[in-house]
């Protein structure tokens, strides 16, 4: 992966080109930043830069033997650890990365910004935990004891050290304190917190921020086919993530759909018409329960965000422009009185549809709930 197809980070990018330039290479490294990012792309651009045979000012040739086989992620030199588990098609006891890697491959060859779900998606363990075991950190141990096949340096990348099992990281304490010669590990972490001390202090931590509006703006552009209106919707939405921002413009029709909803039971509600309420009822009845699950989620988030603006911290404020023109007239409704209310109705709605209770009841105990609520003077 080239350091010019890593979205934005272009601060980041030229710390990481200056410690190659410098012959200042930390032998441990830990990115760091919430989903979406950037942080496996940027390590992957990284490993393909440090092994460059012909390298250019602030990028990888390209065309050179080992950049060549980065590209394909076949590099000798160039080892990955990921979670896993045991699936249908590999039952031993303890696997390891290797027994997975050829999906890992066609997965980032897809997408270098993978979130764990889609690499559990992937290999078929949606319902189990990923781990990183102790027989994975011998295999690291003994990958690192070979010498480099074709590059100067042996890379290991670590995504998602945080599921490493407390056995697996403690056996690799030492190794990450006295490396051999000319080995880079980088670990590609979004919760740091969970890994262990020990392991953290033998790092330099790399934090990455969230991606910057415009070269987010740009990525999304040159991907969906939309106008510019709704890209900028899903950059303003998205916190810097493009997971978030790609996972909003194709949940764009139902986001629409929810938005409609939500603007028809608070309308209700407030003019209390029993009958439009019932009927409303009767229409969230007939969704599965995922659909209804995810109306709950988007209501939470519009009470919130309306909450927010008629606080008046705009800043913070993520909206669409078709939500913004509602929350322009609905926000003085939600104040500090009836916010925390309301959101724990349909908090509280989106627990008992999990649970499996009767819908019909639920939804209509929410509407009565929000009849009151809406009504609620905030002096």
């Amino acid at each position: 992966m080239f350091l010019r197809d890593v979205i934005g980070q272009e601060e980041i990018k030229k710390r990481l080109v200056q410690s190659v330039a410098d012959s200042r290479i930390s032998h441990a490294q830990l990115f760091t930043g919430a989903e979406g990012s950037g942080g496996l792309a940027l390590a992957l651009a990284y490993a393909q830069f440090i092994s460059c045979t012909d390298k250019k000012e602030e990028e990888s040739c390209g065309v050179c033997l080992s950049c060549n086989k980065y590209l394909k992620l076949i590099h000798p030199d160039l080892h990955f650890v990921f979670p896993v588990n045991t699936t249908e098609g590999v039952t031993k006891k303890e696997p390891v990365s290797d027994d997975f890697i050829f999906k890992w491959r066609e997965m980032l060859l897809e997408n270098s910004y993978p979130t764990l779900f889609d690499w559990y998606g992937k290999i078929g363990i949606e319902n189990k935990q990923g781990i990183i075991n102790v027989r994975e950190s011998s295999e690291i141990i003994r990958k690192l004891n070979l010498k480099t096949f074709e590059s100067d340096y042996k890379v290991m990348i670590i995504w998602m050290p945080e599921k490493m099992h407390i056995s697996s990281a403690n056996k690799l304490l030492k190794i990450l304190e006295e490396p051999y010669e000319n080995t880079v590990f980088l670990l590609v972490t979004e919760s740091p917190e969970q890994i262990i001390s020990t392991m953290l202090s033998r790092t330099q931590i790399m934090k990455i921020p969230g991606i910057e509006q415009a070269p987010l703006f740009e990525a999304l552009k040159g991907k969906f086919e939309l106008p510019d209106g709704d890209i900028q919707d899903a950059v303003r939405l998205s916190e810097g993530s493009y997971n978030k921002a790609v996972e909003y413009i194709q949940k764009s029709e139902e986001t629409e759909i929810n938005f409609e909803r939500f603007g028809a039971i608070m309308r209700l509600t407030y003019s209390r018409n029993i009958k439009g309420i019932l009927e409303w009822v009767e229409q969230m009845a007939i969704l599965g329960r995922e659909k209804q699950k995810n109306f709950l989620s988007y209501a939470l988030r519009l009470v919130r965000e309306n909450y927010m603006l008629n606080m008046g911290n705009n800043d913070l404020v993520r909206l669409s422009a078709k939500e913004k023109d509602f929350a322009a007239k609905f926000s003085v409704f939600i104040h500090h009185k009836n916010a925390s209310q309301i959101a724990e109705e349909f908090n509280k709605a989106s627990l008992n549809i999990e649970a499996n209770a009767y819908d019909k009841i639920v939804f209509l105990d929410v509407a009565l709930k929000l009849i009151k609520l809406i009504r609620q003077n905030p002096g």
